[in-house]
């Protein structure tokens, strides 16, 4: 059997952080033993462990003690991208990642060969412990633990073959968000119904999470906004009807007392169905405003995977979204990575200043030649958040390239569609 990377880190230094922020702990690749700070995925399983999905780092398990970190040199991993992870009753994790479906049974990682090389996006388990499992590209997937039934836009009535998100309410209901064509309701026979921004309240056809209260109302984060459906009627939340910082809403998640925590492309957002706070890196102890995951723990923590680490968030006491919060400046130059990651088709890129600067910023394809000019013109100190619209190109790999005074750096994007 292959050997595990086990890596502990004194508990002294994680007491220093919490003394200075009682209510924030940030974990990062450099004071822990996350290995990846873009945190895409975030499950917790029943003995309270954390299951942490990392875009280039493979998959952690944290005990609150010590790191655990599979990848695909030390155990069976496909891909040390992990899209997604759902936990089903025998506590076994099933882990999507680009390269395809593994389960980890707690002493070995299996590889299914039937979704090898296939972008697992998305994971729900139902009543039945069958498998529903979303891919980037090649439909809807169910496995019952022997056989395979495929779903496609071929032949169902999915709308598209790209999905982002999967819920199960609890009449069995699947409630799937594609990347293009909105959102679709299955009831696992033979009856598809379809949502989209033409024929429903959905705000916008980007379906990235779907989340399902105790009321069964479904919550539907899109890039348009969130949007409530109770089965009959929507309600839409952007940032001009709301306290919502951001219309990109990239996960979702329900705390004991009902409260909705809402993470977006600029910060974390709790709304108790009237009053909304909002936490940003300026106003609370959040390390990157691009929120990607969230979980919430036996004991009402929260669990937060942001583009720029790890957060672990015990509610005590934030700025409310109605107070002003005091302007920080950055103290260092940073190039965020990009989110969403992979895109289609359009992506956020943020970067700090800490100086007054001439910036540009530029994307350019795998040979080297530019494609699209950001920014070009000198800026004041602070963070900027970028959108880049790639409606235009081609799929594939580009590159982004910051300069600003003598600082350089360039990360790598993908466009999927």
């Amino acid at each position: 059997m292959k050997t595990f990377l086990v890596l502990s880190y004194c508990i002294i230094s994680i007491s220093v952080l919490y003394a200075q922020n009682p209510e924030w702990i940030n974990y990062t690749t450099s004071n822990s033993g996350l290995p990846d700070n873009y945190i895409l995925s975030i499950a917790i399983d029943g003995s309270g462990n954390k299951w942490i999905g990392t875009y280039s780092g493979g998959l952690a398990k944290f005990d609150g003690t010590t790191w655990t970190v599979y990848t695909t040199s030390n155990s069976g991993l496909p891909s040390n991208e992990i899209l997604s992870i759902a936990i089903d009753g025998s506590g076994n994790k099933w882990i999507g990642t680009y390269g395809g479906l593994a389960e980890y049974d707690g002493t070995i990682i299996w590889t299914y060969s039937y979704l090898r090389n296939t972008h697992v996006s998305s994971i729900a388990i139902d009543g039945s412990w069958n498998r529903w499992i979303g891919t980037n590209g090649s439909g809807l997937f169910k496995f019952d633990g022997t056989n395979w039934t495929s779903y496609a836009s071929s032949n169902s009535g999915l709308p598209y073959n790209e999905i982002l998100s999967i819920a199960i309410d609890g009449s069995g209901n699947k409630w799937i968000g594609t990347d293009l064509r909105g959102l679709a309701k299955f009831d696992g026979a033979t009856t598809w119904t379809v949502y989209g921004s033409s024929n429903s309240g959905l705000p916008n056809n980007w379906v990235y999470s779907i989340t399902i209260d105790g009321s069964g109302n479904k919550w539907i984060g899109t890039s348009g906004g969130l949007a409530k459906f109770d089965g009959t009627t929507w309600t839409v939340y952007t940032t001009s009807n709301s306290g919502l910082p951001d219309n990109y809403v990239h996960s979702i998640a329900i705390d004991g007392s009902g409260n909705k925590w809402i993470g977006t492309g600029g910060g974390l957002a709790k709304f108790d169905g009237t009053t909304w706070t909002v936490y940003t890196t300026s106003n609370s102890g959040l390390p990157y405003n691009g929120i990607l995951s969230i979980a919430i723990d036996g004991s009402g923590n929260k669990w937060i995977g942001t583009g720029g680490g790890l957060a672990l968030y015990k509610e005590g006491g934030a700025v409310s979204v109605k107070e002003t919060p005091s302007k920080n400046i950055p103290e260092a130059f940073v190039l965020f990575q990009n989110y969403p990651n992979p895109f289609n088709p359009s992506t956020n890129i943020t970067f700090n200043l800490p100086s007054k600067s001439f910036v540009s910023l530029k994307v350019f394809d795998l040979l080297g030649r530019e494609v699209a000019t950001l920014v070009n013109q000198e800026k004041p100190a602070g963070t900027y958040n970028i959108t880049f619209d790639a409606g235009k190109l081609p799929s594939g790999v580009y590159f982004y390239r910051l300069q600003a005074g003598s600082f350089i750096e360039t990360k790598k994007l993908i466009l999927l569609r």
